[in-house]
């Protein structure tokens, strides 16, 4: 699983690294719903809530689902003009105004990617122009509870009243709490700006992607970027490719591959991620090698100690070549070591890798 993003005959000056500073208002939102994500955050999290006027508090879970569940690509607005070279604005107030440039049927699309109700990646009328989309979106709004029925009703019935109405909510936040907050962020994001963009131009997109992230890999040959996710996309960079720096989005790693946007990489800057954490397959094979009960039972024995095939074939009342097999299955996923001491082969849990099972899953999922 992962999204693709077809880079063939892109030009390197189509590639751009900027910050946004309406995606990190996006995510700042995000982290304020749902801390869990970001552990790092706890005490930026505690203080912006705590000083928080109920009544914005109140407006910031009408439309939670915006940040919550999923990041709408209303955050990014910029890679749906026209022309595929617009870039993000250098004020909040420069990226809201690129926001007011989307269509209605743009915004309203993107405001219902919740719904899951249209094609992401593909071509199509939308929910203003589809009467059976138009019914599905209230309908799957509607399974997501009474709030977010009554705002996919308000979208759909009145878009321009909604997109006021989004406006003067982010500017709110500006004003309570995020103006100060990227006047702290924006020093660092343009610092890996600057960073990012220098390594395009002495060294090229490769190694700018492995800065991104170890999850991010370019085929060269092929001209390919490959995104390591739990999630299937496709997307083509024929009018540029974006790359946007976070400083509040660890673990997540975004990928924008909207059909007909510029395809955009929302990255983390300064996370504490692994310097090699692990593939979606190879994470898939470690919880697959956990799950089975006599696989369990040997791991609490190397845990303890290192053991032989045939020790381990004794202590189970297995055969040596039952215990090879499972031992292989933990080889393969990188949870054991083998070491040599004379004619013997010593098998070993590897401890560190399966402390990070926990942390490593949560990155994964929520990349």
């Amino acid at each position: 699983m992962s999204v693709r993003i077809d880079i063939a005959g892109l030009r390197p000056e189509r590639v751009a690294v900027v910050p946004s500073p309406l995606a990190e208002l996006g995510m700042a939102l995000h982290a304020l719903s749902e801390p869990g994500h970001h552990p790092g955050l706890q005490a930026w999290v505690t203080g912006v809530a705590a000083r928080l006027d109920s009544h914005l508090a109140d407006r910031m879970c009408e439309a939670d689902f915006l940040w919550r569940t999923t990041f709408s690509d209303l955050f990014l607005p910029f890679a749906g003009l026209p022309g595929g070279g617009t870039l993000p604005g250098a004020t909040l107030a420069e990226d809201l105004d690129l926001l007011d440039k989307l269509t209605d049927e743009q915004f309203v699309d993107t405001a219902l990617e919740f719904t899951c109700a249209l094609p992401y990646g593909l071509p199509g009328p939308g929910p203003l122009a589809d009467p059976e989309l138009r019914r599905r979106a209230v309908e799957l709004a509607a399974a997501r509870g009474p709030q977010q029925m009554r705002f996919a009703e308000r979208l759909l019935a009145d878009p321009p009243r909604i997109r006021g109405w989004l406006r003067q909510f982010l500017q709110d936040c500006d004003e309570a709490f995020f103006a100060d907050t990227w006047s702290r962020l924006r020093h660092q994001l343009t610092a890996d700006t600057r960073h990012k963009t220098e390594l395009l131009r002495r060294k090229g997109l490769a190694e700018a992607l492995v800065s991104v992230s170890p999850a991010v890999t370019l085929d060269e040959a092929a001209g390919r970027i490959t995104v390591d996710k739990l999630g299937d996309g496709t997307a083509t960079a024929d009018g540029g490719l974006l790359l946007v720096p976070t400083s509040l989005g660890w673990p997540h790693l975004m990928v924008l591959h909207r059909y007909g946007w510029q395809p955009v990489l929302h990255y983390p800057v300064g996370s504490p991620e692994l310097a090699a954490p692990p593939s979606v397959e190879q994470l898939t094979l470690r919880m697959t090698a956990l799950s089975h009960p006599v696989r369990m039972r040997i791991c609490r024995n190397l845990a303890r100690s290192a053991y032989t095939t045939s020790e381990l074939a004794q202590v189970h009342g297995m055969t040596a070549p039952e215990i090879s097999r499972h031992l292989g299955v933990l080889k393969k996923a990188g949870l054991v070591t083998t070491r040599r001491r004379g004619r013997y082969v010593l098998h070993q849990l590897d401890v560190s890798v399966v402390a990070r099972l926990g942390s490593d899953f949560l990155e994964g999922i929520l990349r």
